[in-house]
């Protein structure tokens, strides 16, 4: 397993850390305010709509319906059990079936499949968790309630770039993928070397120089180790599209 150099002075989410290490990119940490990126992300009709969504008159909420602290732990065991889930899912063995002769799988494509159906398992489970979790706080209070249509406004706003955002990381993985490929051709070399030597003659009988151990690797031990960086980009990006979620929770915690 090559060992990638780590990046020293940058700050970010675990997400983007993380790829960077494993794909050996420089990523630069940006000067510009939080404002100034959103800017780029958000059409002027975005901006009509959250600034009506911020300024307009809050509705009041009936008593009735104010969410009690019961109703809102029932949300909060739900977020709980749509994590749980989904870790699960991530944590199952993504590694292929690998070829019964080389014991690898030496194509990116099935890991990519892989990646890809949690990606949408997460999109479909935390987009409905998110709607919930925001149709309860929404009948709290008026100023939650507010919270939850400006949450809805940002969801639209925001989704398609995070989701053209998070589509670019299977092709970052790939990366990765190919550079252990061509290390551990590299590493065959070398141990066919190795065997030779110890066995005191190259393949045409002439002596070889001693000093070889004879032990190759394991055939694929390399696909585990990727398979388990796979699973920790997966839990990363978790962590990112469970963040709405989590802030709504939090809100209610607050208030």
């Amino acid at each position: 397993m090559v060992q990638v150099p780590r990046r020293a002075g940058f700050s970010g989410s675990t997400l983007v850390r993380l790829l960077a290490r494993l794909t050996d990119i420089d990523v630069a940490d940006s000067k510009r305010s939080f404002a100034d990126r959103l800017s780029q992300w958000l059409g002027w009709t975005d901006a009509i709509t959250l600034s009506s969504v911020l300024n307009g008159d809050v509705p009041a909420v009936p008593a009735r319906l104010r969410t009690s602290l019961v109703a809102m732990s029932t949300e909060e065991a739900e977020v709980a059990r749509v994590r749980s889930a989904l870790v699960t899912s991530i944590n199952e063995n993504l590694v292929p079936v690998r070829n019964a002769a080389t014991g690898t799988t030496a194509e990116f494509a099935p890991y990519r499949r892989r990646y890809v159906a949690r990606q949408q398992g997460m999109e479909t489970s935390i987009a409905a968790l998110r709607k919930r979790v925001r149709t309860t706080l929404a009948s709290k209070s008026p100023s939650m309630a507010q919270l939850a249509a400006l949450d809805a406004v940002m969801e639209r706003a925001l989704g398609a770039q995070e989701q053209r955002l998070l589509a670019t990381v299977p092709g970052l993985l790939e990366k990765h993928f190919r550079q252990q490929v061509q290390a551990e051709k590299a590493m065959q070399a070398i141990e066919a070397a190795s065997v030779v030597d110890a066995q005191g003659k190259t393949d045409d009988g002439a002596d070889a120089p001693a000093g070889g151990t004879g032990i190759a690797a394991p055939a694929g031990a390399w696909q585990e180790a990727f398979g388990k960086d796979m699973q920790s980009v997966l839990l990363a990006e978790l962590e990112i599209r469970l963040q709405p979620v989590e802030g709504l929770l939090e809100a209610f915690r607050e208030s």
